[in-house]
């Protein structure tokens, strides 16, 4: 499934300190585009820090959860599609659960963490 031309999708909402887990990532920059398709709604994610696109997730907006997702690296390459959503960690400045919250990491298909912000990539 290639990435989704968000030229053909309507903006629909936009996110400052969008959060993942639940946790608002400080600078994480989220936004939903949808595109009527027939009698479903296509919906997109796009996530950006510091003005670098980081992920995109897409599929339908009646499903709970992403069909697709790609992660980009600091280089501005798309990494290969892969079913669902993306595995993102919540990064934090120090340890323990209530250290300011400094950025993301998204996992790669190659396994590798590609980062947004600051902080150590959580080992779970």
């Amino acid at each position: 499934m290639p990435l989704p031309d968000l030229d053909t999708y309507t903006p629909h909402r936009t996110v400052a300190n969008a959060a993942f887990e639940g946790v608002p990532v400080p600078g994480l920059h989220a936004e939903f585009f949808h595109r009527t398709e027939g009698d479903r709604v296509a919906s997109a994610g796009r996530y950006s820090m510091g003005g670098r696109d980081v992920l995109i997730a897409w599929g339908w907006a009646d499903e709970e959860h992403c069909r697709w997702s790609s992660v980009r690296d600091p280089g501005g390459f798309w990494h290969r599609e892969t079913e669902g959503c993306p595995v993102v960690r919540v990064l934090r400045a120090g340890p323990g659960p209530d250290s300011p919250v400094s950025g993301l990491a998204v996992r790669a298909p190659s396994g590798e963490w590609i980062t947004a912000g600051r902080g150590p990539v959580p080992a779970r």
